[in-house]
Parts: C-alpha cells; sequence; structure tokens
C-alpha cells in the first residue's frame, strides 16, 4: 500500500521568534508546492503562533513538541493539545525520548496525550525507541512492544489512521551514531507486525518514521525501506539546506 512520505523537522530547544521565522521562511519558500511528501516543522512554543502565521496558505504544517493530557486547569507550566490547535498546530510529538529520558515521561503519560491530541484534532506523532544497553542486551523488541502497548493502550481503528509512528533508538539520537538501514527497517517491519495484530489492516496505512541522526547523506538509504515512511529529524532540521535534501531524498 502506497503512503505518502511524512519528513517532520524537530527543532528541540533553539531559534528564537526572529530566528524561527528566518528558517520558516527559508523551508517555504524553498519547498514550494509538495505532491508527494507532506512536511512539518516544530518550532519550540513561544514561536509556534508566529511561525504558523507565516506558513498560511502553504503545503507546510506546525507541530507542538509536546503537550499535556488534560486542555485546561491549574497545571502550571503545562500547554495543552487545545491550545497547541489555537495557535494553529496541525500536529504533536508526542514521547519523543528525550522527554521520556529527562522528564520521566512513562508510556501512560504517551497515551494520556495522545488521546488529548485526538480529542482535539491534533495529528499525534508518537515516538518509540530502545536504548543503547537495550539493544545490547537484545530487548529491543520488548521495548518497543511495551511502548505500543502502553503508548495506544484503548485507540480504535479509526484513531490509528490519525496517528504517525516514530521510531527512533535513543542511541543514535544527536550522536552521530544512526541505525543502519538494514537495522531501521527491520524494527520498523516489527512495529507494523504488532500494529497489524493489534488494529488489522489499519496497519498498512499508519506511517511510521525513522528519527536517529537523519541527515543528506544517509536520508535516501533509510526513507528507501520498505516500512519506513519518512523522518523525525532533529539537527539537521535546523539548516534550511539539510533539511530540504532530507526532504527530497529518494
Amino acid at each position: 500500500m502506497s503512503r505518502t512520505r511524512f519528513v517532520c523537522g524537530n527543532w528541540k530547544l533553539h531559534k528564537t521568534v526572529a530566528e524561527s521565522l528566518e528558517l520558516a521562511t527559508a523551508i517555504k519558500n524553498a519547498v514550494g508546492p509538495l505532491r508527494d511528501v507532506e512536511v512539518a516543522i516544530a518550532p519550540v512554543f513561544t514561536a509556534l503562533h508566529a511561525v504558523a502565521k507565516r506558513l498560511e496558505g502553504s503545503s507546510l504544517g506546525v507541530a507542538g513538541q509536546d503537550c499535556f493530557w488534560e486542555d485546561q486547569g491549574a497545571w502550571t507550566g503545562e500547554v495543552s493539545a487545545k491550545l497547541l490547535k489555537d495557535v494553529g498546530c496541525k500536529y504533536v510529538i508526542i514521547g519523543h525520548s528525550e522527554r521520556r529520558q529527562h522528564f520521566t515521561e512513562t508510556d501512560h503519560a504517551v497515551n494520556l496525550k495522545t488521546k488529548a491530541a485526538l480529542r482535539n484534532g491534533l495529528l499525534p506523532i508518537v515516538c518509540v525507541g530502545e536504548t543503547e544497553k537495550e539493544r545490547d542486551a537484545g530487548e529491543t523488541f520488548g521495548r518497543i512492544e511495551t511502548q505500543l502497548e502502553g503508548g495506544l493502550r484503548e485507540l480504535s481503528n479509526d484513531d490509528m489512521l490519525k496517528v504517525t509512528l516514530a521510531y527512533e533508538p535513543v542511541w543514535a539520537i544527536g550522536t552521530g551514531r544512526t541505525a543502519t538501514p538494514a537495522q531501521a527497517e527491520e524494527v520498523h517491519a516489527y512495529i507494523r507486525s504488532r500494529l497489524s495484530d493489534k488494529f488489522g489492516s489499519v496497519a498498512e496505512k499508519v506511517r511510521i518514521q525513522y528519527g536517529g541522526s537523519v541527515k543528506p547523506d544517509n536520508a535516501a538509504l533509510l526513507l528507501g525501506q520498505t516500512d519506513i515512511d519518512g523522518a523525525l529529524v532533529g539537527g539537521a532540521s535546523l539548516k534550511a539546506e539539510d533539511f530540504l535534501n532530507i526532504i527530497k531524498a529518494r
């Protein structure tokens, strides 16, 4: 089944509002109309509204880097999916490994956030991935299965049609070490098989991105794999030229 490739740039904690607008504008001007790939960028919270306004009418989507599971209330410091939608977001990244590692985000929290995103009309990008220790111990598939089971709990087939998964081996994020195309495809194929067990034929429609030191020089090989439907790009998305070369990789 043909799935539209999806590339999302995660800017993490980088760029002021002015810098974000400069980068977003450069990407917008260079990309032009997109027919065979979907593209989104995820600026910092403080730049979301300005960037969304700048990209109005373009083919680029805007993503939040995280969201809270409640829509409103006494939750100091949190940003809800409802508010992300309000400032122009179409997507939201949920369960990124840095959230799991540094902010003790659990699979249960990922599940609550995913449901909140769907409830508010956002398209979730749900991240899964193993640590270097887990991979070396042969626990990759077990860890991925646990994250999928917990993060996607109680989602319907219709819900899953709105979800993108992102496999990001923690040992390959920001380290310069990248999973080989074969290693990445092996895990992507496993993820799809688990989705098939749980959601049947819907699994063939779910896009699974790869995230982990994706660069212009390795993008084509990674994105050429059968079950890799795009990329969640970190550092390379901070330079317009690099990001555009990944978008165009074939």
